[in-house]
């Protein structure tokens, strides 16, 4: 790849973005120690056009949440490989970096990937359980019940392979990864962190709900009617 005087620039303000981004994680209680990362899809093509060649940037792995800095953040391209020209430091790409790689290449609507092991999405997800739908919230935010996605380990794109596939076939920007935690997505990388927050607290809530009966589903037309008018009218 040429790297261009573009390709730097825009690399150097995702680093910066992302290193902002990172300290969100901790700020709302959704990592410990070096766990979770965030990612953002970086379009190299100056017409802004996403494609084969784009590049992400992520968290190294096992820096901890207080050493991070933009300088930090390493440059990968869409098959989870290191672009050291563009990192520095000698640092090492997440252990996640695949999974957010095939992401981006299934889907190319993607601009950031974020995941965390928040305790109690985490602990749905140990359950194999999907958060049903029965907070106005959830359809503003997810459009429906979180999905749970597949069971599968670190190390290749099989739990990219996992994200995609159960998104694929949903309306939430959050999915389940059993026996895991959860993964969300956005068009940007600070929609894909809000969609973390908004995860974790829907998933406290539904659950202390369910300590004290059995919560009440809202109805698919309603909760279709939530999610249009969120996602098109609410806010500025």
């Amino acid at each position: 790849m040429t790297i261009s005087a573009h390709i730097r620039a825009q690399v150097s303000n995702a680093r910066q973005r992302v290193s902002e981004l990172h300290a969100e994680l901790p700020r709302w209680g959704l990592v410990v120690w070096t766990a979770g990362n965030v990612s953002e899809r970086v379009v190299v093509d100056p017409t802004g056009t996403r494609g084969a060649d784009d590049l992400l940037v992520i968290k190294p792995s096992g820096v901890r949440y207080d050493e991070l800095s933009a300088d930090t953040m390493v440059v990968c391209d869409l098959h989870g490989r290191l672009v050291e020209e563009l990192s520095s430091g000698g640092l090492t790409p997440s252990s996640d970096t695949a999974a957010h790689a095939y992401v981006y290449r299934q889907m190319p609507q993607v601009g950031g990937v974020v995941h965390t092991h928040s305790t109690y999405a985490t602990a749905w997800a140990a359950r194999a359980e999907e958060i049903p739908c029965v907070l106005t919230m959830m359809a503003d935010e997810f459009g429906g019940p979180i999905p749970v996605g597949p069971f599968a380990v670190i190390g290749d794109d099989s739990i990219g392979r996992g994200i995609v596939e159960t998104l694929s076939e949903s309306r939430s920007p959050a999915v389940l990864m059993r026996n895991h935690g959860p993964f969300t997505i956005g068009a940007t990388a600070s929609d894909a962190v809000k969609a973390a927050v908004m995860v974790e607290e829907v998933a406290k809530t539904v659950h202390v709900s369910q300590q004290l009966g059995l919560p009440h589903p809202i109805p698919d037309e309603t909760v279709t009617r939530l999610y249009d008018r969120y996602q098109h009218v609410y806010g500025q």
